[in-house]
């Protein structure tokens, strides 16, 4: 029977074909590599390698123990890391939810990270209607979601913060204010802005769709759009302008349609939002593996939602 660090040893030697990457690899010396795998050969009592002062290769016996070891061994280790998750309580099924593009691909990219080191566990990613507002959470069809703030829902929590963007004003590319370098709050006068349709409290359609202007102007209200696919065809076509985010004009250029950056305005934050009840290993991995760097690769985007 092989002992663990012979079998590490001589599979990462047959990997790597060299002594110093694998003691390397294995974080010991390369005169311990040597002697682990003078010792399985005693016991095996044939080379399993062809050593030369330049290179190291496989014996024939050394490549059939190799192919007939490497399955168990990656057997093993799949069930190890499943026992360990059982362990730790990552188990079970989550479920979450975006409205932009580039939140989808986050939050798929963060569950596929997850389902990597917690194969026991099982993640859905699915997309929540523009006018959906935070109603999923509600309701209890999703356990997160990643949402434009502000949410001040009670038995909602609201955390971490995974994304701040720039606002922006999506105008009709021949529309008089299409061509300035930036627009502000009072510029929003008379326009008729592009609201979603669907479940949204007041608080947060005055942060996004505002009423009136700082100044006190009232703001126009143009068509209500279901999907950003509307919003898009209604400012193309000149019946309106709507809010969005910068990132928008690199995930959705269209010639018919300027994004003219808006000053004085607080940015965008979106943020992973779950009802305050809930608690478990699971989601707690989830907003963890959201909020990790290499998690925040996708750099796309629409408007709030």
């Amino acid at each position: 029977m092989l002992e663990r660090y012979e079998l590490e040893a001589f599979l990462t030697l047959a990997e790597e074909l060299h002594f110093g990457r694998t003691a390397e690899r294995l974080g010991v010396s390369t005169g311990r590599i040597s002697q682990t795998v003078k010792k399985l050969e005693r016991r095996v009592g044939t080379p399993l390698f062809a050593r030369t002062s330049r290179s190291v290769r496989l014996t024939p016996v050394g490549r059939s123990l190799y192919e007939d070891l490497l399955p168990a061994h990656r057997q093993l280790r799949a069930a190890v890391k499943r026992a360990t998750a059982a362990g730790r309580g990552v188990l079970g099924v989550l479920r979450a939810g975006f409205v932009t593009p580039w939140g989808g691909e986050l939050l798929t990219s963060a569950a596929d990270a997850l389902l990597a080191a917690h194969p026991g566990c099982e993640v859905t990613v699915r997309e929540v209607p523009l006018g959906g507002g935070v109603r999923p959470l509600l309701d209890g069809t999703l356990d997160v979601q990643l949402a434009a703030l502000p949410v001040r829902e009670p038995g909602l929590t609201t955390g971490p913060v995974v994304l701040r963007d720039d606002r922006v004003l999506l105008l009709p590319a021949a529309h008089p204010l299409a061509g300035r370098p930036s627009l502000g709050p009072d510029d929003l006068a008379g326009l008729p802005l592009i609201t979603p349709g669907g479940d949204h409290p007041r608080y947060w359609l005055d942060h996004h769709y505002p009423g009136r202007t700082p100044s006190g102007a009232p703001v126009g209200r143009g068509p209500v759009a279901g999907t950003w696919q509307e919003v898009l065809s209604h400012v193309t076509t000149g019946r309106g302008v709507a809010p969005g985010s910068a990132r928008g004009a690199r995930y959705h250029p269209r010639p018919g349609i300027a994004y003219v950056p808006l000053r004085d305005v607080p940015p965008l934050e979106y943020a992973l939002v779950r009802p305050t009840a809930a608690d478990s290993a699971l989601l707690r991995a989830f907003l963890t593996s959201v909020a990790a760097p290499e998690a925040s690769r996708p750099r796309r985007e629409s408007p709030p939602g």
